[in-house]
């Protein structure tokens, strides 16, 4: 992916959750799947099928809506977007999990919606996450601070890919559920820079 191209909605979410994993999958162009993204990916086709919820009354709905923003440079699809009698638009974003605030969700939904907005020429100030496990929404606010973020996001993912350069590896708790573990090696490569700094230390002369 070039740095010249528009950002893929979901980099949001990759980004939030680890910088390491955007850079794999949307610099370098690589992804493995896990049990976790199996379901996830899973969950999105069934979206593009059948509605799974109950719709408000008179709503108009448009499935796997293809997005985008010239304005912030941004292209993606929503899984699901109402359009409420009253004029209301109202993106909804698939999730396979239980019900659970996430930030890299609220986030990505945050995106979406700010696309539908230069789009449509329509504000749009909620949205919601269907957690799928849960049979359950999580209405969302899309609060000037998520509006900041998503624009602040977008600079930081445009500064890698212009980097060429592969962020850290965070080597935390998030790693062991990530589906690019195995290809981003986070306590090998800790491990590692942990080795080479003790070299350096124990080469360099005490003043």
């Amino acid at each position: 992916m070039s740095n010249s191209d528009p950002i893929p909605l979901s980099a949001f979410n990759h980004w939030v959750y680890c910088p390491r994993r955007c850079g794999l999958i949307h610099q370098e162009g690589q992804f493995t799947d896990n049990i976790h993204t199996m379901r996830g990916n899973s969950e999105h086709e069934r979206v593009d099928r059948v509605a799974h919820e109950t719709l408000r009354s008179g709503a108009r709905v448009e499935y796997a809506l293809p997005v985008w923003s010239d304005r912030l440079g941004l292209i993606g699809k929503c899984d699901v977007v109402e359009f409420w009698p009253d004029g209301t638009v109202y993106p909804v974003e698939y999730k396979h999990g239980p019900k659970r605030k996430w930030l890299n969700d609220d986030l990505q939904l945050a995106a979406q919606a700010m696309c539908l907005e230069d789009m449509l020429g329509h504000v749009v100030p909620m949205g919601a996450i269907f957690h799928a496990s849960s049979r359950r929404r999580r209405e969302v606010s899309i609060t000037p601070e998520l509006r900041q973020m998503v624009t602040k996001s977008a600079d930081a993912i445009r500064s890698m890919l212009a980097s060429n350069k592969l962020p850290p590896p965070v080597n935390d708790a998030r790693c062991k559920e990530c589906s690019m573990n195995d290809i981003c090696q986070p306590a090998a490569l800790a491990d590692a820079t942990r080795l080479k700094r003790m070299h350096d230390e124990f080469l360099t002369p005490e003043p």
